[in-house]
């Protein structure tokens, strides 16, 4: 599984402002962290029954992993396309999740995730989902404001 925002983002992205390295550092060791938690989890621990991939708790969260992504992806095309090249200052995003939300791009990530400890059902992608939640929730309030 690839994370996208740590992974494929970045090298999207034309210009922004640069990340500080204690930032970079953090958000890396996070990222290894929890990639580790959730392999870990779900290979040793996590016990499923035959039938879990038909299970009703499975099919959501893997719908809405895959609709939280799809906006995720969505809304940072839109970001990202914001500004012509050479252009500086603040542009509110349009079109997508953004026309019901002011941080679609958090939102999706946060349905992503919550969908992702539904598929899977294990105390550590739910804690997993509400960290997701606290932090890009904290973010997307300071964004909208």
């Amino acid at each position: 599984l690839v994370h996208y925002r740590a992974l494929i983002f970045p090298l999207l992205i034309r210009q922004g402002k640069p990340t500080p390295f204690f930032t970079f550092v953090l958000a890396l060791l996070f990222c290894i962290y929890n990639g580790y938690l959730q392999g870990r989890s779900l290979s040793n621990y996590a016990e499923f029954p035959s039938g879990w991939l038909k299970d009703p708790r499975f099919i959501i969260g893997l719908i809405g992993w895959l609709i939280g992504m799809a906006v995720n992806i969505h809304s940072d095309h839109i970001l990202r396309n914001l500004r012509k090249p050479g252009e500086t200052g603040y542009k509110i995003p349009r079109g997508g999740m953004f026309e019901y939300v002011s941080g679609a791009n958090f939102f999706g990530e946060i349905l992503e995730w919550f969908g992702f400890a539904l598929a899977c059902w294990t105390i550590e992608s739910l804690a997993f989902a509400l960290c997701t939640l606290f932090i890009l929730g904290s973010r997307a309030k300071q964004h909208h404001q």
